[in-house]
Order: structure tokens, then C-alpha cells, then sequence
């Protein structure tokens, strides 16, 4: 007869007078009703092995055929043999019969309870401890306890959800760092077909700029191996995150696979913990364009070598400083990130209709019934009620749009040469939101997109030029995105503005920085 399934899975000994609760399981009479006792001030009694409830607390009665059996099980001599003659024969000890092996290990004491000797076999959920069935009657009276190895069970859950995260972020940062590779390849493909267009057109004024030609392939590879280190650095510290990662997922494995609860739980603390990470969660590698800017700027100084020549080269158009790789910078989240990109923007008289008045330092425009007297000019809008900034637009830039009237007003982005009998919105070189007072609509190459939000006063504009990020907001206490467009910009931008009514009126805002203005880069 197995005395295992006799024995109060409490006490861990021999049922004393047994008693059976209304889940079926049995305990000795003294050791439950302590159990319970702890639990009076709950009001609610439960199973110390199914943790079913009981409303009321039940009534024990004796099992009489469970105490008979236990009875005959006494009578064995299977109990109460003296301790110095039970040796174990070859029958009592079969192979692995009801017994589970386990390595041998030095930290077996720490299995022992160092108040009472006992084993440690209850797990105690309100202290977070390992105890033995005399602490649980103790100094852990009243307490949630478990079995150890149901403590283990749902331990090892939440563990097997740690390693499937780690598992998860080692993949992810294995993408990432292949989009890394990819994109260094990518700019020195881009540095080496700038340094050759460089090259082909210094050729054609090799006698008065020979010296230049140089320069610039000196600057395009001083750049590539700046940008090209900052990505490869940035490669590096993913290969020690993965490292880390492969290394914190075998310690967690190695825990996974160990035999003994108690040293699982003593172990598991420390171990099963995952660190954030000090990466962003995933790379996001967008279409940039790396040195063509430099074969524009020097095909720019091939048609204005004459005006070059009689100014000093610090004023050239050419600046290879600028090149940059905007890697893993995610759009800003709030108005004062946004305000760090802030670009103070004046209206370029030559571009406005002459019915728009500019005031405020040629931040403010009005719409007005009386023409305004403005010379002619080849960049002058006739036909609309437009104008554009003076400032071109390249890199990362913010600025604000405040506006006034009961009829509104149209924010844009337009490429300089833009069609001046066109609308902003109405060509494929100019973007906009039309701000009425209850809507906002936004248009781009003839095509109207209704844009849901509330409507205020103030409109946010961001540009990731690079990036080919083009985002409106509406702006009060908060920030709210009304559209964003992703695309590809071929040509600097410039900001902007239509009035609707007579009387309408909108203006750049300066806003207080306390950093100052951020000029785009």
C-alpha cells in the first residue's frame, strides 16, 4: 500500500484523524482547521492544493473509511519502523519507481527551513518565500500559500513569456541590423557616384577651379567615413545587445531546465528580470538621399563660376557639412520637441499678389480690397492671392501659422517654380491644407482629402525634407496630427500662404524658445 497517498498534503506525515472537504481532497482535522483559522478574517476558506472557495466555512466531519485505511496502513509497519532498522532491499528501491532523481547538489541544506528543520515544500505568496508546513501554521499563519512546485508551474509560464520576448527582440535586432548593412553600402555607393560627378564637372572648368576638385573629394570622404561610422557604430552596439540578449537566454534556459523547485524559485528573482532595452524597438530605414545634394550644389557653382570667383569660398552654396543621416530619429511627440526644428519664416514680397498686404516684418499677411504697390517681378503670383516664403526649406524645419477671418486660410509647401496661374494643392509641386472655420481639407495635385480634427487658430507645420516628411497639426494646449505625407522631395520648399476673404489674415508665429531658433539642417 502506497503511504503517499495517505499522507496530509499540509503536515506532509501520515493522515491524523482525516477529514475530507466538498472538493474531495483530504487533510488531517487539526492541520485544515489551522489552515482555515488563518483564513477566518477573509471569510472565505479554500483548498490548500485546488484552491477551490467554500462560503460558509465547511463543517469537517471524520472520513471513516479513509481513517480505517490508514488504520491498516500503521499495522504495515510501513510508518512507524524505527528509523536505525528500515534499510532498503533491492525490492524496496525499484528503478525510478514513484521517485524522481536528481542531481546531487551542495545547496540541498538551503532546502531545509532554518527555523524548524522541516523541508521546505509550500511557497508563500505574500511574503514571495519558500517554507516549510510548520511555517505555514507560524509565523505565515494567514497567509496565500501554494505547493512549491504549483509556485514552480506558474513561474515557469511567466519565465517561457520572457524567453519568447527575448527571442522576439534578438530577431528584431538581427533585421535591424541588416538594414544597417544595407544602408552603409548604400551611402558609400552614394559617396563614390558623388565624388565621380564631382569629379566630371570640375573637369569642365579644370583651369580655374583644379584646386576646388580636390577640396570637395577631400570633404565627400572626410563626410562618408563620418555618417558611414556613426551607422557602423550604431551596428556594433546591436551586436552587443544581441550578445546580451543570447547570453540573459541561456541563463534563463539553464533555469528553465532545473530539477530542483526550490533552487528555481531561490534563483528566479534575479534572473528572470528583462532589462529595457537602450535600442528603439525597430530600425526604420527610409529613402534618403545622401551627396546628390553636393552634385547639385556643384553643378550650381559651374553655372555661377563668375559670381563665385569675385566672393570668398565660405559663401559658396556649397556645404558638404550639411550631408547627414537622419538614422532611427523618430518625428517629435510634443509642441517642445517640435519647437527645437522652429524656423523663423518672412513672405517674399516678389511672390505676393499685389491685393496682399505684408506687415509684421513680413511675417503677416492680410488680404485686401485695394491693390498694393509692388514692382514687377517674374516670381509674382497675378492671378491668386498667394505668396510665398523668402526662406527655402531643406532638412528638418517647424514653424507655426496663426490665422484670422470668417472665411480662413490655405497653409502650403510649394517648390519655387511652381505654376504661378495654379493654386497651392492644384499641381504635383505644391502641397496644402485649406483651414476653414469648421473643417480642414487637404489638397495635393488636384486631389481633395477630406482631414478630420478641431479646428483652432493655430496650424503646426513639420518637414522632414530628407525623410520626405511633410506633417499639419492642429495646434491649442496640445498637439494634434490633422495629415501626414510621405513622399520624395526633389527640390528646397518654401512655406506657403492664401488667404480666403477680404479681411483674412494670417502670420508666422515666433514663439519663445528659450534655446532660440533651430535653423533647418
Amino acid at each position: 500500500m502506497d503511504s503517499v497517498k495517505f499522507s496530509c498534503s499540509i503536515c506532509l506525515d501520515l493522515l491524523k484523524n482525516p477529514v475530507t472537504i466538498p472538493c474531495g481532497h483530504s487533510y488531517c482535522k487539526n492541520c485544515i482547521k489551522i489552515f482555515w483559522d488563518g483564513e477566518d478574517q477573509r471569510r472565505i476558506h479554500s483548498c490548500p492544493q485546488c484552491r477551490k472557495e467554500f462560503i460558509p466555512r465547511p463543517e469537517l466531519e471524520k472520513n471513516i473509511m479513509l481513517a480505517e485505511l490508514v488504520e491498516d496502513l500503521k499495522k504495515t509497519g510501513l510508518q512507524d519502523a524505527p528509523a536505525d532498522h528500515c534499510f532498503a532491499g533491492p525490492h524496496d528501491v525499484p528503478g525510478l519507481k514513484k521517485h524522481k532523481l536528481v542531481d546531487p547538489s551542495k545547496k540541498l541544506q538551503k532546502n531545509i527551513c532554518s527555523i524548524h528543520d522541516e523541508v521546505m515544500k509550500i511557497f508563500c505568496r505574500t511574503d514571495q518565500q519558500c517554507i516549510c508546513y510548520l511555517c505555514s501554521m507560524d509565523e505565515h499563519k494567514g497567509h496565500e500559500t501554494v505547493p512549491a512546485a504549483a509556485e514552480r508551474t506558474e513561474k515557469q509560464k511567466k519565465l517561457q513569456v520572457s524567453r519568447q520576448q527575448i527571442q522576439q527582440r534578438i530577431q528584431d535586432r538581427e533585421k535591424d541590423l541588416k538594414l544597417l548593412q544595407q544602408e552603409v553600402e548604400a551611402i558609400n555607393v552614394s559617396a563614390d557616384k558623388a565624388v565621380e560627378d564631382s569629379e566630371k564637372i570640375f573637369t569642365e572648368m579644370i583651369r580655374l577651379i583644379q584646386k576646388r576638385s580636390s577640396d570637395m573629394k577631400q570633404q565627400i570622404r572626410s563626410q562618408q567615413e563620418t555618417v558611414a561610422s556613426r551607422v557602423i557604430e550604431l551596428q556594433e552596439k546591436l551586436e552587443q545587445e544581441i550578445t546580451e540578449l543570447k547570453r540573459k537566454d541561456a541563463e534563463l534556459e539553464q533555469l528553465s531546465n532545473t530539477e530542483d523547485h526550490i533552487q528555481f524559485l531561490l534563483n528566479y528573482p534575479s534572473l528572470s528580470a528583462l532589462s529595457e532595452s537602450t535600442h528603439s524597438s525597430s530600425i526604420n530605414i527610409r529613402p534618403l538621399r545622401y551627396f546628390e545634394d553636393v552634385t547639385a550644389a556643384v553643378s550650381e557653382l559651374r553655372d555661377k563660376l563668375q559670381d563665385i570667383l569675385r566672393d570668398t569660398w565660405t559663401h559658396s552654396p556649397l556645404t558638404v557639412t550639411e550631408v547627414d543621416v537622419l538614422l532611427l530619429e523618430p518625428e517629435p511627440k510634443s509642441r517642445p520637441g517640435f519647437l527645437k526644428y522652429s524656423r523663423e519664416i518672412t513672405l517674399d514680397p516678389n511672390t505676393a499678389n499685389r491685393k496682399l498686404l505684408l506687415s509684421e516684418g513680413n511675417r503677416k499677411v492680410t488680404l485686401m480690397e485695394e491693390q498694393q504697390f509692388y514692382p514687377d517681378h517674374p516670381d509674382r503670383f497675378t492671378h491668386l492671392f498667394q505668396v510665398l516664403s523668402r526662406e527655402s526649406l531643406t532638412g528638418r524645419c517647424y514653424w507655426e501659422v496663426e490665422w484670422r477671418g470668417r472665411g480662413g486660410v490655405v497653409v502650403a509647401v510649394s517648390y519655387k517654380n511652381s505654376m504661378r496661374a495654379e493654386g497651392f494643392g492644384f499641381n504635383d509641386k505644391s502641397w496644402s491644407l485649406r483651414c476653414d472655420t469648421n473643417s480642414y481639407t487637404f489638397y495635393h495635385n488636384n486631389v481633395k482629402t477630406p482631414v478630420s480634427g478641431p479646428v483652432f487658430s493655430t496650424v503646426g507645420v513639420f518637414l522632414d525634407h530628407r525623410a520626405g516628411i511633410l506633417s499639419f497639426y492642429s495646434v491649442s494646449r496640445t498637439m494634434t496630427l490633422l495629415h501626414r505625407v510621405q513622399t520624395t522631395f526633389t527640390q528646397p520648399l518654401h512655406a506657403g500662404i492664401r488667404p480666403f476673404f477680404f479681411g483674412d489674415s494670417a502670420e508666422f508665429i515666433i514663439d519663445s524658445n528659450p534655446l532660440g531658433f533651430v535653423p533647418c539642417f
